[in-house]
Formats: structure tokens, C-alpha cells, sequence
């Protein structure tokens, strides 16, 4: 490491985490298991990835825990809010993504883990009915709410810092309302005159995390962060944020694809992207308004990788369709189909066809670990506002639209923006070469 400007990883890291569902129980089990021994934590980039730093005679290829100083596994403690009271050790039975087998050995520890009440409105999510949720006058009670739990949980685990993590499921969507979520004063009114149609309870949750001096991530598709207010609220509180929507099966496959066809100048008439999914996610997607959400994150990905503007011949009028099947089934196997139409020389059709048969929440569990090490990173650094060089593992990549932005989706792109930061954060100089 040098000159570098990063505050060590000193004592406990509480994560807290909004949901105790399927992906959730998989990444603290996973994470519990890694550190005794019983398991890797494949698939997590912060474990294994390595770059370049340095050129010439001073050139060598560290892990980014030999750059910059990540939080340790063994000092993470975590916290979950959900709206179904199992502990994480039943969750993760109840899931059943993971044999027994791999979860015994973490029982003990995993039944420590008790969600908290749930800052919860049915009217966002239909198809759950938990009752471990809060009781709150309003949103801005609501709020509050989650900030005493946010204090309490780090005062009782002696933790020296927290991250907080959405990955509950989809809201239904939420537009941005400028006269509510374009200035934070806007924003905190509407929480107080209790204005539930546009003041999610996923916005209370981020709103507590920043204020409690916390990073917040967004892992699912909802508006949350994405609005002027909350960009305002990180700058004033200096906290990093990141969103949105985790980047695990069919968008990864999108993402690292698309750029294939662009950088080979072949033309595309149509991209048909279909689903079959069986957790609690899909069942919640399967209702047509939190589908909305997910469907906004999820169409936003080619626009930016093949751009008509740029390429007229080859890109103007692509037909871009995204399909979500809930097939109880299937669990949380999930099944991403993509049907892509191209064209080459003369204008003539080829097709690409991917299957791609995964594990949704196997997929998911390590950009958890990631963003959450390296948000926490982030705040260390000094870091604060739209974290996106994490938009390697994101969906939908925060971007301020309201300047025009455009954001990056191009995964080799995103991959490289990722580097740099954690070579500039760890006092190396960034570069362009591709290694």
C-alpha cells in the first residue's frame, strides 16, 4: 500500500440487513462457514480477484486485501429486520438453497440471528404477509424506528461501524415525484405528513442508515437512493450509497455479452430475455407492479452498450423484451433464456441462444459480501455520495440523470472503473491497460 489515505479496519462490522430470506440466510451461512474453515467464498471478487498495481520493475498482482484495508471476515456481526419472525438458521432451512448438511455447522450461530420488526407496508409488496412488523404513526416515525434499531444493534454488539443492506424484495414501482424527491427538506416532509404513496418504506430504511452515519445499499430495483433527495442526504451525512438491483444471472449474462456484439460491429434486430423463478423474490415479482420495477432495471442495461446514436446502421430500433415466470418448482433454481437476433455481413440473420440454469441466491451471496465490504471501504476512504465503481455488481447503475448522465452498463468497462478505484484508494496509480 502506498500513500494511502484509508482509515483502518478497526473492530466489529455490524451488517444489518433488510430481508432474512433466501439470499440473505445463503451469504451470512456462507460467510459463517468461510470462517471456520468449511467452506470458500467462490464467486466473491474481494476473496480471490487480483490486479496489477504498478508498472514496469514495480509491477505485481495483489488481492484487493493486499491494496487496500478490507474489513475482516471474522469481524463481521449480523443483523436482520424481516417480516416473518424465523431466525437465520431457519431461513436458511426453509430456503432450501443449501443442504443441512452446509448450515449445521453454523446452526448455533445462525440461530442467534432474530430479525427485528420490519418497517413494512403491504400495499409495496402484496403477496407477503408477515406479521413481525412495527407499528408507526407515519413514515417519519417509521424512520426513526429503524434509526433506534440501527443504535441499538451497534451499542449491544460493540460494533465500530455499520453497513446496511437491502435484499428484501422489489417494491412496487415508485416514480420520481420532483415536489417529493428532489430536495431532502421535500422528502422529510413528506415522511412526516405521512405521504405513503411515494415514501416507500425501503426510503426509511436508507434515510435511518445515512443519518445513524451508515452506508446503504440497494440491492433490489427500487427507486430508494435513485432520487435527488437521498444524493442530497449522502453528501450532507458523507456516506457512501450504492444501487441498484444485485447484478447475478441474466443481466450478468447481458452485461458481458452485449459488449461481444458492439465490439465486433454486428448489428441486432431483437433481444428476448425470459425467466423462470420459484423463491419468495419471484413469487413477490410475479404481482404486476413490483414486476414494473424490475422490468424498468432490467430493459436499462443494452441502451447504454449498444447505443443507436452511435451506431445507426447497426442499433436503431432493436426490439428489447425482459420477461420474469414465477415457477414455484423451480425455488430458488433459477432459469434465464435469452433468445438474440443479429445481423452480419450484408445484412444477413444469425441467432444466439443462452440457457443459463443458476442458483440465484449462490450468485447473489458474494456481491453481498463485496458491496458490503467495499462500501464500508468506501466510508473509510472518505468516499461519499453514488459509489459507481460498485456498478460492476449492480443492475441498474446509479447514475444523475438529472444532468443527463448516462450510466455505464458495459461489464469490461464497469470492471475497469471497479480497479481503479481501489488502486487510487490504496495510493496506486490508475491506468487504462488491460491485464
Amino acid at each position: 500500500m502506498e500513500n494511502m489515505n484509508v482509515k483502518p479496519a478497526t473492530g466489529k462490522l455490524g451488517v444489518l440487513c433488510v430481508g432474512l430470506g433466501a439470499v440473505t440466510s445463503t451469504f451470512m451461512t456462507g460467510v459463517l462457514m468461510a470462517r471456520k474453515g468449511l467452506a470458500k467464498p467462490v464467486g466473491s471478487m474481494t476473496q480471490y480477484d487480483k490486479m496489477r498495481v504498478g508498472r514496469g520493475e514495480n509491477k505485481k498482482y495483489l488481492r484487493y486485501g493486499e491494496i487496500v484495508p478490507l474489513a475482516d471476515l471474522n469481524d463481521i456481526v449480523f443483523g436482520a429486520w424481516d417480516v416473518y419472525p424465523a431466525n437465520a438458521y431457519e431461513s436458511a432451512i426453509n430456503a432450501e438453497v443449501l443442504k443441512e448438511r452446509d448450515i449445521n455447522p453454523v446452526k448455533e450461530e445462525l440461530e442467534k440471528i432474530v430479525p427485528m420488526k420490519a418497517a413494512f407496508d403491504k400495499k409495496f409488496a402484496s403477496r407477503l404477509d408477515g406479521d413481525n412488523v412495527k407499528e408507526c404513526k407515519d413514515r417519519w416515525d417509521m424512520m426513526e424506528q429503524v434509526r433506534e434499531d440501527i443504535r441499538n444493534f451497534k451499542a449491544a454488539n460493540d460494533c465500530e461501524r455499520i453497513v446496511v443492506l437491502w435484499a428484501a424484495s422489489t417494491e412496487v414501482y415508485v416514480p420520481v415525484v420532483p415536489e417529493v424527491h428532489n430536495t431532502l427538506a421535500d422528502m422529510e416532509a413528506a415522511m412526516k405528513a405521512d405521504d405513503q404513496e411515494n415514501i416507500a418504506p425501503s426510503m426509511c430504511y436508507a434515510m435511518a442508515a445515512l443519518l445513524e452515519g451508515a452506508p446503504f445499499i440497494m440491492g433490489a430495483p427500487n427507486t430508494t437512493v435513485d432520487i435527488p433527495a437521498m444524493w442530497e442526504l449522502a453528501e450532507k451525512t458523507k456516506m457512501p450509497i450504492a444501487g441498484k438491483d444485485f447484478k447475478t444471472g441474466q443481466t450478468l449474462v447481458k452485461s458481458g455479452f452485449a459488449p461481444i456484439i458492439g465490439t465486433r460491429c454486428l448489428g441486432l434486430r431483437g433481444w428476448f430475455s425470459t425467466n423462470i423463478l420459484g423463491n419468495r423474490d419471484g413469487l413477490v415479482l410475479d404481482e404486476p407492479a413490483n414486476f414494473r420495477t424490475k422490468e424498468v432495471s432490467k430493459l436499462s442495461t443494452l441502451e447504454s452498450i449498444l447505443v443507436p446514436e452511435e451506431q445507426p446502421d447497426l442499433y436503431t430500433d432493436y426490439y428489447h423484451k425482459v420477461r420474469i415466470n414465477y415457477y414455484p418448482p423451480r425455488n430458488d433454481d433459477k432459469e434465464g433464456w435469452d433468445n438474440i437476433d443479429i445481423f452480419g455481413w450484408m445484412g444477413y440473420p444469425m441467432q444466439i441462444k443462452i440457457d443459463f440454469l443458476c442458483r440465484d441466491s449462490i450468485l447473489a451471496a458474494p456481491l453481498c459480501l463485496d458491496l458490503v465490504l467495499l462500501s464500508d471501504l468506501a466510508a473509510r476512504a472518505g468516499r461519499y455520495g453514488t459509489q459507481r465503481f460498485l456498478s460492476f455488481f449492480l443492475k441498474s447503475p446509479m447514475h444523475d440523470y438529472t444532468q443527463g448522465e448516462i450510466p455505464v452498463n458495459h461489464l469490461f468497462q464497469q470492471y475497469a472503473i471497479l480497479k481503479n478505484a481501489i488502486r487510487e484508494m490504496g495510493g496506486y496509480e490508475a491506468d487504462q491497460e488491460i491485464d
